[in-house]
């Protein structure tokens, strides 16, 4: 278990924060314990949500950008067989590199941005086969 202070509305906290067996993290304040999501997890959930509303057909999936921004560099090309949590794109959103990765194993079959495009959040980069 690690010891932390952190500040909540400008009052300070001393906590202990611990990861459990399944990979859930648990913050003690007190006689309270809470379980937190990391920012990973719930980037993770909202790219899950993304790939899922984006599905067009059985066997097809639209990879879309999670956020707005500039393409700077697609990793692949049409026709490309990819695997699950491969590099496609790298995404600069206020001044980052956000990388854009396959959700499943597959075949791309088209390719919709070039480098340099800007994207919204939700607009489709690829479709995965």
């Amino acid at each position: 278990m690690e010891e932390l202070v952190v500040k909540v509305d400008g009052k300070e906290y001393e906590v202990f924060v611990e990861e459990t067996e399944e990979g859930k993290i648990l913050v003690h304040c007190g006689n309270d314990v809470y379980e937190v999501e990391t920012k990973k997890d719930v980037e993770h959930s909202a790219i899950e949500r993304l790939h899922k509303k984006h599905a067009i057909e059985e066997g097809k999936l639209e990879i879309a950008a999670q956020l707005p921004g500039i393409i700077y560099e697609v990793k692949v090309k049409e026709g490309a067989e990819v695997k699950q949590g491969q590099s496609l794109f790298t995404l600069m959103a206020m001044k980052m590199e956000n990388d854009i990765t396959a959700p499943r194993d597959g075949k791309i079959i088209e390719i919709k941005v070039k480098k340099d495009n800007n994207v919204n959040r939700g607009d489709v980069l690829a479709i995965l086969e």
